[in-house]
C-alpha cells in the first residue's frame, strides 16, 4: 500500500516572521520620530562641537596635540563603521530597542569621558562613544523610510537633511558657548539632557516590534569585520595622512594598503552573501548610484559654508570661535524653516527634483564664486550674502538627492538603502575635510613660494632705506642686513597672510569645480523621479 509522506521542515532552520505591518500614523508615533531626529541631531552635533574645542579640552586633559588627533581619528572611524551596521542590528534586536539602548549608551560614555585619568582611557572611551553616535542617523532614515505615509516622507527625510546641514553649522556657536562661557565639560554633557529626552520619546512613541534573532543564522561575519575595518582604516589614513606626510609615512602607507585589500574582500562578499550589509545589486538602479555620488560630493561642498569662512576668520583676521559663531548660524538656524519649505516644493507634481538640486548648486556655486574674490579687508559682513545663498543652496541639494534615490528603494530594502547612504555620508565627510584641508595647505604653500620669489627678484619689494620715523618700509636694509627682528617677523606674517587668503579662494574656485561636475552627472544619469505624494492614487 503506497503511503502519502508529508515534507518536513528543518527544525534547524526556523521560518523568519513576517515583516512588521505598516503602523497607523498618529501623534503618538510623530513623537516617537522626533526622538529619533533629537538623538541622530546630537550625534552629529557631539562630533563637530568636540572637534572644534580640542584646544581646550587638551588644555583641560593634559593632552598633548598627537594624542589629541588621534582621539578624534578614533571617534571619526568608529563612527563611520558603526553606520554600516546599525540597520541590521535594529532589524534584528528591533528598532526601538536599538535606538534606546544606543541613545542611553552615548549618553553614558559622554557623562565619564571627561573623567579620563589617562589618554589611553580618554581614546577607548571615544571609541566606544564613537560607535554609539555612529548608530543613531541611519536610525532617523530608517525610521522616515519605514512609517511616514507618502505624503509625509518628504518631510522625514528634510528631517534627515537638517542631520548635514543644521548641526555642523551651529556647533562652532555651540563649542564656544561651552568652553567659554559655561564649562568645558559641557563639551562633552551637551548630549546628555536630549539623549534622555529622545530614549524616553522613542520609548513612548515607536512601535515595538518582535526581535529577530533568526537572523543571526545568516550573519555576514565577513562583511561586518572586513568592512568595518577597512572602512575604519581609511578614515585613520585620511584624518591623520596631513600630520604624518601621507605616503612619507611608513603607517599611513600599511593602513592604506590593508584597508585597500579588506573593502575589496568586503564588496566581493557583499555581492554574493544572502543578507549582506550593502545589496550592491542595487546599485544598478541609475538614481541609486547617482544619489550615492552626488551625496559624496555635497558632503565636500557644504564645508563652503563652514569651514572656508571660519578658516579665513580664525587664521587671517585673528577670531576665536565665539566671535566666528555667528556667522556659521546664519546657514544652520534658517535649515529649520527651509529644508520643510523646499520638501514642499518638491512635493508639486510638476516640480522636477533634478532642477531644484541644479539650482541649488548653482546657488552654492556662485556662494564659491563671491568667496574667491576674498581679500584681507574682508570681514564678518562681507560673507553674509554668501552664507545666505548656502543657507538655501544646501536643502535645495540634499534634500532632491535624497527623493530621487529613496524612490526606487522598496521598503524592505530600505536597512541596506540606509546603511549604504550613512556609510558614504559619513565617509564622505572625512574625505571632503582631508580633501579641503590638503589643498588649501598646497595652495598656501605654493602662494608663499611665488610671493617670495616675487620679491626676491624686486629689490624695492625687501629693502628701502629707513625713513626714520620708526616705520620700516621693507624688512632689509639697502645692504641685504636685516633691519630688525620685528621687521622680518612682521614681513612673514603678512606673506603668511597674503598666502593663506590665495588657498581659501583657490578652495572656493576647487569647490565650483565639483558643484560643476555633479550638476553635469545630474543631467545625465538620473531619471525623472515624483513625490511620494504625487504617486497615490486619490479615491474616485
Amino acid at each position: 500500500m503506497n503511503q502519502q509522506t508529508t515534507p518536513v521542515s528543518s527544525p534547524s532552520v526556523p521560518a523568519a516572521p513576517p515583516p512588521p505591518a505598516p503602523q497607523p500614523f498618529t501623534l503618538r508615533l510623530v513623537i516617537g520620530m522626533i526622538g529619533v531626529l533629537i538623538a541622530s541631531m546630537f550625534s552629529g552635533l557631539n562630533d563637530r562641537v568636540t572637534d572644534i574645542a580640542l584646544d581646550d579640552v587638551q588644555g583641560a586633559l593634559n593632552i598633548s596635540s598627537d594624542p589629541g588627533s588621534w582621539a578624534i581619528g578614533a571617534y571619526q572611524a568608529a563612527e563611520v563603521a558603526a553606520m554600516m551596521l546599525a540597520p541590521w542590528f535594529a532589524m534584528t534586536f528591533s528598532l526601538r530597542r536599538f535606538a534606546i539602548g544606543v541613545s542611553l549608551g552615548f549618553s553614558l560614555v559622554a557623562a565619564v569621558l571627561p573623567y579620563s585619568p589617562n589618554i589611553d582611557t580618554f581614546i577607548a572611551l571615544r571609541v566606544i562613544q564613537g560607535i554609539f553616535g555612529g548608530a543613531l542617523p541611519p536610525l532617523l532614515m530608517t525610521v522616515a523610510l519605514r512609517f511616514l505615509p507618502p505624503k509625509f516622507k518628504l518631510y522625514g527625510l528634510s528631517a534627515y537633511v537638517l542631520t548635514a546641514t543644521f548641526g555642523p553649522n551651529v556647533a562652532t556657536t555651540l563649542a564656544a558657548f561651552w568652553t567659554d562661557v559655561v564649562g568645558w565639560r559641557w563639551v562633552f554633557w551637551q548630549v546628555i539632557p536630549p539623549c534622555l529626552l529622545a530614549a524616553t520619546l522613542i520609548g513612548y512613541g515607536i512601535p515595538q516590534d518582535p526581535s529577530r534573532f533568526e537572523r543571526f543564522r545568516q550573519i555576514d561575519i565577513v562583511g561586518m569585520l572586513t568592512g568595518t575595518s577597512g572602512i575604519a582604516l581609511m578614515v585613520l589614513v585620511l584624518q591623520q595622512g596631513e600630520r604624518l606626510d601621507w605616503l612619507n609615512s611608513p603607517l599611513i602607507v600599511m593602513m592604506l594598503l590593508s584597508s585597500i585589500a579588506l573593502l575589496l574582500v568586503f564588496f566581493i562578499n557583499e555581492w554574493s552573501h544572502p543578507l549582506p550589509l550593502f545589496k550592491l545589486q542595487m546599485l544598478k538602479r541609475h538614481n541609486l548610484s547617482h544619489g550615492l555620488l552626488t551625496l559624496g560630493g555635497l558632503m565636500v561642498l557644504v564645508l563652503s559654508g563652514s569651514a572656508l569662512p571660519s578658516s579665513y576668520m580664525e587664521s587671517v583676521q585673528g577670531f576665536r570661535a565665539v566671535q566666528v559663531g555667528p556667522l556659521a548660524l546664519t546657514i544652520g538656524l534658517p535649515q529649520l524653516i527651509i529644508a520643510p519649505l523646499v520638501a514642499a516644493v518638491l512635493n508639486i507634481r510638476w516640480v522636477d527634483s533634478r532642477a531644484i538640486l541644479i539650482i541649488g548648486l548653482a546657488l552654492i556655486g556662485i556662494s564659491c564664486y563671491g568667496g574667491s574674490h576674498i581679500t584681507e579687508g574682508w570681514a564678518r559682513q562681507n560673507f553674509y550674502c554668501l552664507q545666505a545663498m548656502q543657507a538655501f543652496g544646501q536643502p535645495m541639494a540634499i534634500l532632491p538627492v535624497l527623493m530621487g534615490a529613496t524612490g526606487v528603494v522598496q521598503p524592505p530594502e530600505g536597512p541596506f538603502a540606509s546603511a549604504m547612504f550613512n556609510t558614504v555620508r559619513g565617509f564622505s565627510s572625512v574625505m571632503g575635510s582631508a580633501l579641503v584641508g590638503e589643498f588649501s595647505s598646497k595652495r598656501e604653500q605654493f602662494h608663499s613660494n611665488v610671493l617670495l620669489n616675487h620679491a626676491g627678484s624686486v629689490n624695492s619689494l625687501l629693502s628701502q632705506p629707513y625713513d626714520g620715523d620708526g616705520t620700516f618700509l621693507a624688512p632689509l636694509n639697502p645692504d641685504g642686513s636685516a633691519v630688525s627682528t620685528e621687521a622680518l617677523s612682521a614681513f612673514s606674517s603678512l606673506v603668511k597672510r597674503q598666502a593663506t587668503i590665495l588657498g581659501i579662494s583657490d578652495s572656493y574656485l576647487m569647490i565650483i569645480g565639483i558643484a560643476i561636475a555633479l550638476a553635469l552627472l545630474t543631467i545625465f544619469l538620473p531619471k525623472r523621479t515624483y513625490s511620494p505624494q504625487s504617486l497615490v492614487k486619490k479615491p474616485d
